[in-house]
């Protein structure tokens, strides 16, 4: 992170010796969409003094669509009253695409008392960081983000194509981790790889997915809000990368029919905030807590669907034999189920969350599994025997659409109380609202194969 101290002082010498011209003033909606006031920086400096810097807070209660179902507004205040931004020091970065001179920041959101808008996807994630703090403990993670590059499409109807490289060729078949098939876009990732240093975002490794020009990078491991906070600067990299190489960069979790989906999954772990031990750990063995925390992921992840599958496309990914999750089982080394416990050293000890989907908001996703295995700790959680075989052989027991998942969170008090009645309640209705618009469009598969035949 850029060390910028939170005294104004410190940002005010912060702009000179970049010569920052403009500012873009940054939030996550509840889809991940970066929200926001772009301003000239002398204007940013001396709101960052005061309060002049606002925005509705219904923008927490809008579709991916925009819209703010009026269901909404039973939870949010109905005169849509201001919110105010208050720019996180730490992340002030520079945009390294822009000609001119123009840098961006991060901002948590408060109500005129003070008090944060516990509707805002980075309040709720700290709202859960903090219960850990509370008991001197610190939750680390480690994101892997799956995306596919595809050729430009202005036409929604149209299916999506892998884009051509540099041979001059589409990609046809499965090049899992194939080198070659990542260097057939070789300009893109070193525009990549530059972005994201200019913008401390610290990545890891690029590895080639299943999919046809699908690929992960993997993100070093540390605290969840700066995590969360480079995975949503990471996606506007890619996309704009992506865009000045005249291809599309998607984060939608099954974009091609017959591919398989991409994931966001999350290692997880938990430290001794004093000495920094591993907590999952106990000499060689699991810790007692680490089976807690695994039977919370089990016993909650269902009730937490809307954030980890959060869009109608998110369920075609879930399916049996794709790389991703049908159950909520677990095992040591193991692809095949949601949980899988990767084998590591004891100071390594962790477990992976593989059911969430690269559309997930990463605030949203890592507040929802970091709530979920709390509450293993704290209520005892025995997770299942461990699986040894294939998980697609057992039962599918997730969510399999997005009006279930619904019904799941809004009835679960222990989520609610950590994540916050307000936000399930608003979360509840925006997802109803866009389930209700998606059943509103008829497909081609409906057009193809019901239009003469019924």
């Amino acid at each position: 992170m850029p060390a910028v101290g939170g005294e104004v002082g410190s940002v005010d010498a912060w702009f000179a010796e970049h010569r920052v011209t403009e500012i873009e003033c940054l939030v996550a909606d509840l889809s991940g969409i970066a929200r926001g006031k772009i301003l000239p920086s002398a204007k940013f400096l001396g709101s960052f003094r005061g309060r002049e810097l606002r925005l509705p807070e219904s923008i927490f209660a809008q579709t991916v669509t925009g819209e703010c179902p009026e269901g909404a507004y039973d939870v949010i205040d109905p005169a849509e009253i201001d919110i105010y931004l208050r720019p996180d020091p730490t992340t002030l970065r520079m945009v390294p695409w822009y000609g001119e001179p123009t840098a961006q920041v991060i901002a948590d959101c408060h109500y005129a008392d003070g008090r944060p808008v516990d509707i805002a996807p980075r309040s709720v994630l700290r709202r859960v960081v903090e219960h850990y703090r509370e008991r001197g403990w610190q939750p680390i993670v480690a994101p892997e983000l799956e995306f596919f590059l595809v050729k430009v499409n202005t036409d929604p109807d149209y299916p999506l194509e892998p884009p051509i490289g540099r041979s001059g060729r589409r990609e046809t078949g499965r090049q899992q981790y194939g080198v070659d098939a990542v260097n057939e876009f070789e300009p893109l990732f070193e525009d990549i790889y530059a972005f994201c240093a200019a913008q401390d975002v610290d990545i890891d490794t690029l590895s080639h997915e299943v999919g046809a020009a699908q690929f992960e990078i993997n993100f070093r491991h540390g605290d969840p809000l700066g995590l969360a906070d480079q995975v949503f600067l990471f996606k506007r990299i890619v996309r704009e990368a992506a865009m000045r190489r005249e291809v599309y960069a998607t984060f939608m979790a099954k974009p091609i029919q017959g591919e398989q989906g991409s994931a966001m999954h999350v290692h997880q772990n938990i430290v001794d905030a004093a000495s920094g031990r591993n907590l999952f750990a106990d000499g060689e063995s699991d810790s007692e807590m680490f089976r807690y925390y695994i039977g919370g992921l089990q016993t909650y992840l269902m009730d937490a669907m809307p954030l980890m599958a959060p869009n109608v496309n998110s369920y075609r990914r879930l399916v049996p034999d794709s790389d991703a999750p049908t159950n909520l089982n677990w095992g040591p080394d193991n692809r095949t189920v949601g949980l899988r416990v990767p084998v590591s050293e004891p100071e390594a000890r962790r477990v992976e969350n593989r059911l969430a989907g690269a559309d997930g908001n990463p605030y949203l996703v890592m507040a929802a599994s970091l709530a979920c295995g709390l509450l293993g700790i704290e209520e005892r959680r025995v997770p299942s025997p461990p699986v040894t075989g294939s998980g697609y052989k057992l039962p599918y027991t997730l969510p399999r659409h997005l009006p279930d998942a619904i019904a799941r969170l809004h009835g679960s008090e222990p989520l609610r109380r950590l994540l916050g009645e307000r936000f399930v309640e608003v979360l509840c209705h925006v997802k109803s609202a866009e389930w209700n618009g998606y059943q509103h469009v008829i497909s081609s598969w409906e057009r193809e194969n019901l239009l003469l035949n019924v």
